[in-house]
């Protein structure tokens, strides 16, 4: 893997590394997301570091708009479907101590697997790459279903256990929530463990990251950020999602993190404290085109990877009703930036313009 080698000119290190001016990176991204926050445009926090170390960290919003509460640096927000990176990360640490291999099908880790034809042709490369032709489990049953009826990753198995293949396994790509719904249940099997315990005690307890979990919605958690979506309620306004999310995330997505505890996150994968560096490269390395992460884009196991004005970045998004959250890693820049909001499609103008500053 290549090491973090910073390629910017010297006048722009050395104005990152005084804290900028108003002309300077910070200055600007700051003004960018005030004119944002006084629009109510954006709601969340966002996080800049620079070789592991924050250079931008700012809160914005309404953690609780009943109340008047205010998002803070370390509020904790739902990641929605950055949850994969932990996923795909716990799968390859078992590869690493030779308990299974990616080129395994479900049947062999899963000999009771309800579905028997899908369990025999589904590797794991398939199920990480989102390659297995598994559908989703967002569908008009989970509408309609009270949410408070998934706490473990079984209870979402029957949304999409009968379902037949969409395609063959490996033919092509389709964003698949059953997928990663699938690779929990190969390490719940594997290990003994919950999935939740497992990355709690593998991943998370690791690399610092002591407010990362996945809450349960009517338990009291503090400083939690509710989401507020205007997609949900029909007449536009803003509503909370609260009875739209499980109960429980998954290790499809739905945990939540603060901002500092991704940027440990991603600190502990690049300094290998997770996976050794050639399972990190092969975490990393992109393996299938993923046109539903844009132009170019591929993905890994349970990361995107992008080639942007010759730079290669890393990480994970996600999106429901009233969550956007993303990480970006740039390799060879040594950036990160994580970007967190309790809000409909907010993270995403925000990630497209820190790209651009920090690429020009």
């Amino acid at each position: 893997m290549k090491k973090w080698i910073p390629i910017l000119g010297v006048f722009c290190i050395s104005m990152i590394l005084l804290g900028c001016n108003k002309s300077g990176f910070k200055g600007e991204i700051a003004i960018y997301l005030d004119d944002l926050a006084a629009k109510d445009s954006f709601s969340g926090v966002v996080l800049v570091a620079r070789d592991g170390k924050p250079i931008l960290e700012k809160a914005y919003g309404w953690a609780n708009r009943d109340h008047e509460i205010p998002n803070q640096v370390d509020t904790k927000f739902n990641l929605g479907s950055m949850n994969k990176m932990f996923t795909a990360i716990a799968v390859l640490q078992l590869a690493q101590q030779g308990k299974l291999a990616v080129d395994d099908t479900i049947v062999e880790h899963l000999p009771d697997y309800p579905n028997r034809e899908v369990a025999g042709q589904v590797t794991i490369h398939h199920l990480l790459t989102h390659t297995s032709g598994l559908g989703d489990f967002f569908t008009a049953e989970f509408l309609e279903i009270s949410k408070d009826r998934f706490r473990t990753l079984n209870d979402y198995l029957p949304l999409f256990v009968d379902q037949p293949l969409q395609f063959e396994p490996g033919s092509q790509g389709s964003y698949s929530n059953a997928g990663y719904i699938v690779l929990g249940l190969i390490i719940e099997e594997i290990t003994g463990q919950s999935y939740f315990d497992y990355v709690r005690e593998n991943i998370y307890q690791p690399c610092g990251m002591a407010n990362t979990d996945s809450y349960e919605t009517d338990k009291v958690v503090p400083n939690i950020a509710t989401g507020y979506s205007r997609f949900i309620s029909k007449d536009g306004s803003v509503s909370s999602n609260v009875f739209f999310n499980p109960a429980k995330g998954s290790s499809a997505g739905g945990g939540y993190s603060t901002a500092e505890d991704m940027l440990n996150f991603s600190n502990c994968l690049m300094n290998h404290q997770l996976l050794n560096f050639e399972l990190t490269d092969v975490l990393l390395e992109g393996k299938v085109d993923s046109p539903n992460l844009g132009d170019g884009a591929e993905y890994g196991y349970g990361f995107g990877v992008r080639m942007m004005n010759s730079h290669r970045i890393v990480g994970h998004g996600g999106g429901a009703p009233g969550v956007c959250s993303n990480l970006d890693i740039f390799l060879d820049l040594g950036y990160t930036v994580v970007i967190l909001s309790n809000s409909d499609y907010d993270c995403h103008p925000v990630k497209t313009r820190i790209r651009e500053t920090l690429l020009e």
